[in-house]
């Protein structure tokens, strides 16, 4: 799923104005049907008018109010997660934009970002559990993570407060014999072994598809959201967060593909990934020689950009004016300010044609066109529609297989009984 921070101003009378006591949490039951209503008309004019664009014209159906509207609640929810601070809270997320604006400046990264990204070392020390399930068994796997923002980086010293990111885990479900490897990235509010293992269908690229898979969890989720503060996620309203668990999981992804290849030198490594996922792996295929393949599912290409669209504050609201103050910093962690270095023949993108939460044409077409229009599929849905899309799970196949990441034909095992 993708990421937002929350609702605007009228959720927060005492640092804007007043309102009367019901109102705001009524607008907020509404806004899924009044945003799915604007949604279908602009279809509809889309539909009949036919212009030209890069994104597919979807016919309008009911079908496909019912995906957007989905996204709509789905997107209330986590804005009830992500609640947008008051006025004078906010400042502290101010002066630390504009502290960021100048430690980045400084160091030359607003302009060339690629130099934000330090390469971790070799990770070697690794403690593997086996977990045994009721039909099925995987492992468990640990590492310390070692990341640490830079000296006098803004924010570093509140995320070294934030301990459950020092370590890393992830799932892994490995064949005995030397297997290509795919490391699934998951999305928000993910990060849990039962629902990533489904979302990604995990069993079937394992035991049908004959594919080691590993799904390492990103900072601030699963286990790594233990003890967390009130109101710290990523992404958020916090900017600076956001960053270092940008900073973070890229390290993190980056130490664990170093593992990889420690373990099998001659094995091919792909990326599998879905929204907030596809952010990171789109950034790790950028910094990372060797990967065979990059799948980005609904993927953000510019979070903050995304968390300002969601945010919902008007244009006179200073706290969105430090969202807008912070698009240089959001660039600077961007897949599109980096270039991709994934061979062309396994960059594979897919995305939803109503999806409400990464705007698809905000979102995944910048990200497809900078990456040199690849392989897309565009179906018919919401942000949250693509598990049970057919096209999805085809492409996604196919996807590993034109890219050379299996060899051959997969072996198609089934599990065991």
């Amino acid at each position: 799923m993708a990421v937002t921070t929350s609702d605007d101003a009228r959720q927060h009378p005492e640092a804007f104005h007043f309102s009367p006591p019901g109102i705001a949490g009524l607008g907020s039951a509404v806004r899924p049907f009044t945003h799915t209503g604007r949604y279908f008309a602009r279809l509809w004019r889309d539909y009949l008018n036919q212009a030209p664009d890069e994104l597919p014209i979807a016919r309008p159906t009911i079908a496909l109010a019912a995906q957007a509207f989905r996204d709509e609640v789905v997107l209330m929810g986590l804005k009830a997660r992500r609640p947008v601070s008051r006025g004078d809270v906010f400042d502290r997320i101010t002066r630390e934009v504009v502290a960021g604006l100048e430690f980045y400046g400084d160091k030359g990264w607003l302009e060339k970002p690629k130099g934000f990204f330090a390469k971790p070392p070799p990770l070697s020390d690794v403690t593997v559990r086996k977990v045994k399930g009721q039909r099925d068994s995987f492992y468990r796997i640990f590492f310390d993570s070692g990341y640490t923002p830079y000296p006098g980086e803004p924010g570093a010293q509140r995320w070294q407060r934030y301990t459950a990111n020092d370590r890393e885990y992830a799932l892994l479900l490995r064949h005995p014999e030397p297997r290509p490897w795919l490391v699934c990235i998951h999305g928000t509010e993910m990060g849990r072994a039962a629902l990533d293992l489904a979302l990604f269908r995990a069993w079937k690229l394992h035991y049908e598809l004959d594919l080691n898979v590993v799904m390492p969890v990103l900072p601030m989720h699963g286990p790594r959201a233990r003890g967390l503060p009130k109101g710290a996620v990523f992404p958020g309203e916090d900017v600076l967060d956001d960053v270092h668990a940008t900073a973070q999981a890229v390290w993190d992804i980056r130490r664990l593909l170093s593992w990889i290849r420690l373990q099998e030198p001659e094995s091919r490594i792909g990326l599998n990934s879905l929204s907030l996922g596809g952010y990171v792996a789109a950034l790790v295929a950028s910094l990372e020689k060797g990967l065979t393949c990059a799948i980005l599912g609904v993927p953000v290409a510019d979070l903050v950009e995304l968390l300002g669209r969601h945010s919902g504050l008007s244009r006179d609201d200073p706290r969105r004016h430090t969202m807008e103050l912070a698009e240089p910093i959001g660039r600077m962690v961007s897949p599109l300010s980096l270039a991709p270095l994934v061979p062309m023949s396994g960059r594979f993108i897919y995305a939803g044609v109503a999806d409400q939460l990464v705007h698809p044409r905000e979102q995944a077409i910048r990200l497809w066109e900078h990456w040199g229009k690849p392989e897309i599929v565009w179906y018919p849905g919401g942000h949250t529609g693509f598990f049970r899309s057919e096209p999805v799970q085809r492409f996604t196949w196919n996807a590993l297989q034109h890219s050379g990441l299996l060899d051959g034909s997969p072996m198609r095992r089934g599990r065991p009984a």
